[in-house]
C-alpha cells in the first residue's frame, strides 16, 4: 500500500535523536540471541511463515488491547484507507496473547507479527521483551527512551517481526504515533516481496513479457491469465498498452501503461498526472455497453511524492467510475467503478515518461488485496537498461 519516499529506520529512539550507544548494545545483543536461538542451522532450512497476507499479528494482552495502546495501532499501523470504495484498514489486524508454549509456537510461525508491551509491566509479552534486552537497554527504556526493532526471518523464512518498546502506555502511544509510517513501510516491503514471488513462481508468460521489452523497450510481469487487449504507438514517440484480467462480467483487473519520449519532468506535477489519467482513460478504456471510465472527483484522491524503484514518482490512488456523455455534452454516470492505482514517474536515462495504472471492478469484494496485486505487478517493471545492467 502506500509507501514513503524515505527509507524508514529499523529502530528509532525519542526523545534523543539517533539510537543512544546504550540501547544500541541492547540490539546487539538481541541480534546475538537470534543467532544462537537460530544455532548453526541456516536460514533456508526453516519453514516458511504461514497466515494470511495483508494480515498483521498483534501480541498484546486483551486490556491493553481495548486501550489507547490498541487505538495507536489501530490508527498508526493499519488506518482506514479513505480511497477503497468501503472501509478497509491497510492490514486486518488479528490479537494473540503469549499464554503459554503453545501460543508462542503459533505466533512464531507467522508471517506478519507486532509484538508490543511497556516494559514497566509484568505481562507475559513485557517478559518476552526484557529478556531480549540487556539491563543497559532496559534502563534506556525505563528511562524515557522509545525503539521500534525490526526483524527479518526472525522464526521463519520470509517473516517480519517487529517489537514495539516503552516504559508505558503513553510511551508505547508516543513511539506508534512518530513511527507507525516506518512500521507499515517495513510489513508492505515484506508483503510485496512475498507476493511478488506466490504471484509469478508458476504460470508467467514471458514470452508476451519478451515481446513488450523488445517493441517498447520495457516489461511488467505478466500472470498466465493476463491478457493484452491493446497495444499501440500512438506516435514515434508515446505508446500505450492495456493488459487485462478478466475473472466474469461482473469482476476484472487491468493495468495501462502509457510513455512519453522526450518528456521534460519539469511538467510532472499531480495535477498533469490526473488530466493525463483522465484523458488517456477517455480515449482508450472503454465499457462494453459505451461510455468511458474517469477519476470519481466526488471521493478521497491521494497524491504523493515517492521513489519508484529509483526513479522520481507520483503515486496516486482514489476511485474511478464509468461515464458518458450525452446529446448536450453533459457528464453522467453509469453507476459502476472501483478503486485505481497509478504510478507516474521520470526515467533519466531514457528521457521517458511512464505511467503505470491499474484498475480494480470487484463488486461485493472487498478490493484492498486485488489493488495490492496490482501494485506488486507494478513494481515488476523494468526497463532495457534495467534487464542489461541490473543492479547488484
Amino acid at each position: 500500500m502506500p509507501q514513503s519516499t524515505r527509507t524508514p529506520s529499523t529502530m528509532t529512539t525519542d526523545p534523543q535523536p539517533g539510537i543512544p550507544r546504550h540501547l544500541l548494545a541492547g540490539v546487539l545483543l538481541l541480534c546475538g540471541a537470534v543467532m544462537l536461538q537460530a544455532g548453526c542451522e541456516s536460514l533456508e532450512y526453516r519453514p516458511m511463515a504461514a497466515g494470511r497476507e495483508g494480515e498483521i499479528i498483534v501480541v498484546m494482552d486483551s486490556a491493553r488491547w481495548g486501550g489507547p495502546v490498541g487505538d495507536a495501532v489501530r490508527e498508526h499501523v493499519a488506518p482506514y484507507l479513505g480511497t477503497l470504495p468501503a472501509p478497509e484498514r491497510e492490514f486486518g489486524l488479528r490479537r494473540l496473547s503469549m499464554t503459554g508454549q503453545g501460543a508462542l509456537d503459533a505466533i512464531r510461525a507467522q508471517k506478519n507479527v507486532l509484538i508490543v508491551a511497556p516494559l514497566s509491566d509484568n505481562t507475559d509479552e513485557a517478559r518476552f521483551l526484557k529478556a531480549r534486552l540487556d539491563s543497559s537497554s532496559i534502563a534506556a527504556v525505563m528511562g524515557g527512551d522509545t525503539a521500534i526493532i525490526s526483524r527479518r526471518d526472525l522464526w521463519r523464512q520470509r517473516q517480519q517481526v517487529m517489537y514495539v518498546l516503552g516504559a508505558t502506555d503513553d510511551d508505547l502511544v508516543r513511539a506508534l504515533e512518530s513511527q507507525g509510517e516506518d512500521v507499515r513501510y517495513q510489513f508492505n516491503t515484506i508483503t510485496r516481496e512475498r507476493m511478488t514471488r506466490e504471484m509469478f513462481e508458476k504460470g508467467r508468460q514471458p514470452d508476451l513479457e519478451q515481446q513488450m521489452l523488445d517493441k517498447h523497450g520495457f516489461a511488467v510481469n505478466m500472470q498466465h491469465d493476463w491478457f493484452t487487449a491493446i497495444d499501440t504507438t500512438l506516435s514515434d514517440s508515446t505508446g500505450f498498452i492495456w493488459l487485462r484480467r478478466v475473472v466474469s462480467s461482473e469482476s476484472w483487473r487491468s493495468l495501462f501503461l502509457y510513455y512519453v519520449d522526450d518528456f521534460n519532468p519539469a511538467n510532472l506535477t499531480p495535477e498533469w498526472v490526473q488530466a493525463a489519467r483522465d484523458r488517456l482513460s477517455e480515449t482508450w478504456i472503454h465499457g462494453n455497453a459505451g461510455g468511458y471510465t474517469t477519476t470519481d472527483y466526488r471521493r478521497d484522491l491521494t497524491s504523493e511524492n515517492i521513489d519508484f524503484k529509483g526513479r522520481f514518482a507520483y503515486e496516486t490512488r482514489g476511485l474511478w467510475h464509468m461515464v458518458f456523455r450525452d446529446d448536450d455534452g453533459e457528464v453522467k454516470p453509469f453507476g459502476m467503478g472501483g478503486p485505481f492505482l497509478n504510478y507516474t514517474f521520470y526515467d533519466e536515462d531514457t528521457g521517458r515518461l511512464y505511467m503505470l495504472d491499474g484498475t480494480v471492478f470487484a463488486p461485493g469484494y472487498d478490493k484492498r488485496e486485488f489493488l495490492r496485486q496490482l501494485e506488486v505487478i507494478s513494481h515488476t517493471f523494468r526497463t532495457a537498461g534495467d534487464v542489461a545492467h541490473p543492479v547488484p
